[in-house]
């Protein structure tokens, strides 16, 4: 019988291998609803350090949703590695080799994502806030995740096609239901903060207002319970949770007028995010920041709203789905 080499001997070959085989990344953009910032997206990504096998740039869209798009780019990738970069990120040279070194380093990683800067082009108290709240929530939220966001991540192709890619019927979150999916299967997946790129999105209040209630908190609500648990990572942590209670306690006191309450909300609302309105203040000035309190109580207050509404859609469809199916369901022997 012979002997099993040992573990050194192991990591040397397997070192080796990717030294003599090293990983391919095909870079994909999804880019059907022609923006405006994709020359710029496609500048940084030609001056990356590290640039990628390929750049496959989806402009014609063959149906609704940027998860349909980015499952046609994966389909035309020779790469190992799935690169997906948004059309309105402006990546940081260093970000796609960071990338490669994760895959190269860590075989038994399926998927890693970075976050946007802290530095959001678009002007404006509203866009600077909703970029640097996104910023914020990653940068605090590093190591392994149960969940994966497509602005800036990858994913190993072999992995991404066994999970079915993503969701073609999903036209929100169908990033994050590909991590709770990759996450379910027992796959790795890793936030890295370092792999940064700058937001070039422009909010407005109303913009915002419809994007965290539609956009988010509903299909937010929708994997909860379709996936029947909920995840702690990101934006769903205990102190995010904590601070939508707050919020809901504000409200309700400020209905039920108890002073007292509401000023107690509103401490424990600054307290939980004072790191957060801290760099708020830093990037956009003291008036800048004390407004960003307020959107934060709106966000909060949008995504409480949000929940009952989820509950009521999601028994519809429930009910909706028994009724079609007891239609369609062939007729049972009947007894004589």
């Amino acid at each position: 019988m012979g002997t099993r080499p040992s573990p050194l001997l192991e990591s040397v070959a397997a070192e080796a291998a990717r030294e003599a085989h090293p990983l391919k990344l095909s870079l994909i953009v999804p880019a059907t609803d022609t923006p405006s910032t994709l020359e710029a997206c496609l500048d940084a990504i030609h001056a990356s350090f590290d640039q990628p096998s390929e750049i496959i740039v989806i402009d014609s869209a063959t149906g609704p949703g940027a998860g349909l798009a980015r499952n046609n780019g994966a389909a035309l990738a020779t790469g190992d590695i799935l690169v997906f970069v948004d059309a309105d990120v402006v990546v940081h040279p260093d970000a796609i080799s960071r990338l490669h070194a994760h895959f190269e380093a860590n075989p038994e990683t399926a998927a890693v994502f970075g976050s946007y800067d802290d530095k959001p082009s678009a002007p404006g108290t509203v866009s600077s806030f909703r970029n640097l709240l996104h910023h914020h929530v990653h940068q605090t939220s590093a190591g392994h995740v149960g969940t994966f966001w497509a602005g800036l991540g990858a994913v190993r192709r072999d992995v991404f096609e066994e999970a079915g890619g993503f969701d073609p019927d999903r036209l929100w979150l169908e990033d994050v239901d590909l991590g709770i999916r990759l996450a379910e299967a027992g796959e790795e997946i890793v936030l890295d903060p370092a792999i940064l790129g700058k937001h070039m999105k422009r909010w407005t209040l109303l913009g915002m207002v419809k994007t965290d209630f539609l956009h988010r908190a509903v299909p937010w609500m929708e994997l909860i319970l379709r996936h029947g648990h909920a995840s702690t990572d990101l934006n769903l942590g205990w102190k995010h949770r904590a601070s939508a209670l707050s919020v809901l306690v504000l409200i309700v006191a400020a209905v039920l007028e108890r002073p007292f309450a509401v000023v107690a909300a509103f401490a424990a609302l600054v307290a939980l995010n004072s790191a957060f309105y801290r760099t708020l203040r830093r990037r956009q000035g003291v008036v800048s920041g004390l407004c960003g309190i307020g959107l934060h109580a709106i966000h909060h207050a949008v995504s409480i709203a949000a929940v009952p509404y989820a509950l009521a859609a999601y028994a519809v469809q429930r009910l909706r789905k028994r009724d079609s199916e007891s239609v369609t369901a062939p007729a049972g022997r009947q007894s004589a």
